[in-house]
C-alpha cells in the first residue's frame, strides 16, 4: 500500500495559556492519499485553519502524530522543520502574503532562492507564465489586482514542487468570477503536477470539487466521507 501524503493519529492543540487557553484540536485522526484532494469545511472557529497551520507545520500538535510525505514532524527543530516545509509544502493564504517592496517575480524567487535553486528567477518566470502573469512579472503587488496577487502567491507556492499544496480559502477575498479563476488554477495544477491539495473554504461549491470533504466541529472531525481514488492511481489502474 502506497504511504499516504498526511497521516494524523489523536492530535490535540490548545492555544493560549491560563483562563484564556482554548483547546482547538481534539484528537484529530486524518488520513490524505497521495494526489488526493480534500475540503475541510465547518463554521468560524470550528478548528479547521487551525488544522491546516499543524498540517504546514506552522503550528506544532501538544500531543499526537503529524506525518508529512512519510516524516513525522514532532521531533524536528524549527531549521529543519522550516526546510522540510520548503521542499515539500505550498502554502496559498486568503490575504496573500506577498513582500509589497518585491515584485512578482522578485516574490516566486524567494523562496527557490533559499532553497538554494540554480535558476531561482528562470524557474520562477516558468510559473509566472503557468498561471497567466507572463506580461506582469515586473510589477509589484501594489498595482496588480486581488487577482494577479492571489496568482502570484498561487506561483510562490507552486515553484518549489511540493507534494503538497495547503489553501487557506484561497478565494474568500476575491468576487466570484476571479474566485472561479484562481479555483480552476488550483485544480488544474495540483492534478497536473500530480499533487495532493487540502483546503479549507466556506464555499460550499469550491469543496465540492475535492475528491473528498472533512466537516470539521468544534475541533473534531465529525464526517469522513470515504476517500475517492487518487487521479493518478485510477490512470494507473486503467493501463
Amino acid at each position: 500500500m502506497e504511504e499516504p501524503a498526511i497521516r494524523l493519529r489523536k492530535v490535540h492543540l490548545t492555544l493560549g495559556e491560563g483562563r484564556s487557553a482554548v483547546h482547538v484540536l481534539k484528537g484529530i485522526d486524518l488520513t490524505v492519499a497521495r494526489g488526493e484532494s480534500v475540503g475541510i469545511v465547518g463554521p468560524s472557529g470550528s478548528g479547521k485553519s487551525t488544522l491546516l497551520m499543524v498540517l504546514a507545520g506552522l503550528e506544532r500538535a501538544d500531543e499526537g502524530l503529524v506525518e508529512i510525505a512519510g516524516q513525522s514532524l514532532g521531533g524536528l527543530s524549527e531549521d529543519r522543520l522550516a526546510a522540510f516545509r520548503g521542499r515539500h509544502v505550498g502554502i496559498v493564504f486568503q490575504s496573500f502574503h506577498l513582500i509589497p517592496n518585491m515584485t512578482a517575480l522578485e516574490n516566486v524567487a524567494v523562496p527557490l532562492e533559499l532553497a538554494g535553486h540554480s535558476d531561482a528567477f528562470g524557474r520562477a518566470r516558468e510559473e509566472l507564465a503557468a498561471v497567466g502573469l507572463a506580461q506582469r512579472v515586473e510589477h509589484y503587488p501594489g498595482s496588480l489586482s486581488g487577482g494577479e496577487q492571489q496568482r502570484v502567491a498561487l506561483a510562490r507556492a507552486l515553484a518549489p514542487e511540493p507534494a503538497i499544496l495547503i489553501a487557506d480559502e484561497p478565494t474568500g477575498n476575491l468576487d466570484a468570477e476571479t474566485g472561479r479563476v484562481i479555483a480552476d488554477l488550483l485544480f488544474s495544477e495540483s492534478e497536473r503536477r500530480a499533487m495532493t491539495l487540502v483546503l479549507v473554504t466556506h464555499d460550499s461549491g469550491l469543496a465540492a470539487r475535492c475528491s473528498r470533504e472533512v466537516a470539521v466541529r468544534s475541533g473534531e472531525i465529525r464526517s469522513e466521507p470515504q476517500a475517492a481514488p487518487a487521479p493518478h492511481l485510477v490512470a494507473g489502474a486503467a493501463q
